[in-house]
């Protein structure tokens, strides 16, 4: 059954076999779905020691809990796609609706009041797997996972950093050579976040040592339950274990998952930096409710609001936090204009990161040695778990030093660093 056909039922208006609804219409429609299938979001009042007191970055989940989180999630993501709603903008020939941004931000927009599971799992491919594929993959893989993705059936990561690259991309040592109308692969991937719940990934190898580092590259996606593949998970410093290190032993990829041209990898993982930069740092300046709400809670409890140290400290985290935020919306207003980003997702990826800093130094004023010793007291000494997952934000999506230099020799003009002897 079409999307078209499913969403006529939802209580929307119909507008017409092969019509385009109203964004009235399709509001209306949204809500009929939601009102449906899930409840109203309840308002949520901050009250100082009540509740959890996590602030993590990242997820710090048994093998259990993640079973449980995604069959949760697909369950609730093949609902969305099936009334309609699951890829709102995307190419109709590929299982999309293929209706105009602003009908995706109707429907977020409406969603947001209702409370529905977590999505994250299906961050990365989403994200930037897919619009990869949908921009350089061939049709069969197009017809192959694009649909399946965006209804849950497939998770899928990003294999990009090695652990003599990291940055680096274009230094990358894991070798692909063909065999026939395939591909053989060797090597190893590392901080590749979900890769232990993943279906398929995209990987960028090395297929020419003789041309120069950026031009011997070709991308694929790879079957990440094909024999060969193993999966590692890395325990971070704050207990979990959000990243994996990956290794590929005589894996077979046919030539048909192919991304590109070969040799033409570094334009494949351009677009897919891009989205991930846009992912990562869309999110703001660092703080976010309920993080910023805990950040004032915080200096009051401790008896340190009227500081004014500690209230410049904190407005200074504001003052970015919004700043980074109006440079996300020029952004996104090209990305809708049809245009590609320039530098402003460089800045806010870097943006985010500063901010936590920022974010953590003022903790540390508050706080004191309740913030790396545990007292017992309610929203102090958990915010370690935030301290402790900063370095790893700030090597996610290209290091901090990256987007320095990024932004330095591309927009600023400045020379290049001396490259190593």
């Amino acid at each position: 059954m079409s999307n078209a056909t499913v969403a006529s039922k939802s209580g929307a208006p119909d507008p017409g076999i092969g019509g385009t609804p109203t964004l009235e219409q399709f509001e209306l429609e949204a809500r009929s779905f939601l009102d449906a299938h899930a409840s109203k979001r309840p308002e949520e009042a901050f009250v100082w020691g009540e509740g959890s007191d996590s602030v993590s970055l990242f997820p710090e989940r048994t093998a259990e809990q993640e079973a449980t989180d995604l069959a949760t999630a697909r369950a609730w993501a093949r609902t969305v796609f099936d009334a309609g709603f699951g890829w709102i903008t995307g190419p109709t020939e590929y299982g999309g609706r293929g209706l105009p941004r602003e009908y995706q931000r109707t429907y977020d927009t409406v969603a947001a009041d209702y409370k529905t599971p977590s999505m994250s799992v299906y961050g990365i491919g989403l994200g930037m797997v897919a619009p990869t594929i949908l921009d350089h993959a061939t049709e069969e893989v197009k017809q192959a996972y694009l649909l399946r993705m965006h209804r849950g059936d497939i998770v899928g990561c990003q294999l990009f950093s090695e652990p003599e690259a990291g940055s680096d991309l274009a230094s990358l040592q894991t070798k692909a050579l063909r065999d026939g109308d395939e591909w053989v692969l060797n090597g190893q991937k590392v901080w590749t976040s979900g890769a232990q719940v993943s279906d398929i990934g995209e990987i960028i190898c090395r297929t020419d040592p003789d041309l120069p580092k950026h031009r011997g590259l070709t991308g694929f996606i790879v079957d990440m339950h094909a024999p060969g593949v193993e999966v590692r998970p890395l325990r971070q410093m704050t207990g979990g274990a959000s990243f994996n290190e990956v290794f590929f032993t005589d894996v077979r990829v046919p030539d048909s998952h192919r991304l590109g041209e070969v040799n033409g990898g570094w334009t494949v993982a351009l677009t897919t930096l891009m989205n991930e930069r846009a992912a990562i740092g869309g999110g703001g300046g660092g703080v976010g409710l309920p993080t910023s709400t805990r950040l004032m809670e915080v200096a009051r409890a401790m008896g340190k609001a009227q500081d004014p140290l500690i209230r410049q400290q904190v407005a200074d985290v504001f003052v970015n936090e919004r700043v980074a935020r109006y440079t996300n919306l020029r952004a996104m207003a090209k990305i809708a204009a049809g245009q590609l980003p320039g530098p402003e997702m460089s800045l806010a990826k870097l943006s985010l990161t500063a901010n936590m800093v920022r974010t953590y130094e003022v903790l540390s004023s508050i706080l004191g040695p309740a913030l790396i010793a545990d007292t017992g007291a309610w929203g102090t000494y958990a915010w370690t778990q935030f301290l402790l997952g900063v370095p790893g934000m700030r090597i996610a999506g290209g290091s901090d030093e990256v987007m320095r230099n990024i932004i330095g020799e591309r927009v600023l003009g400045l020379p290049k660093d001396p490259s190593p002897k």
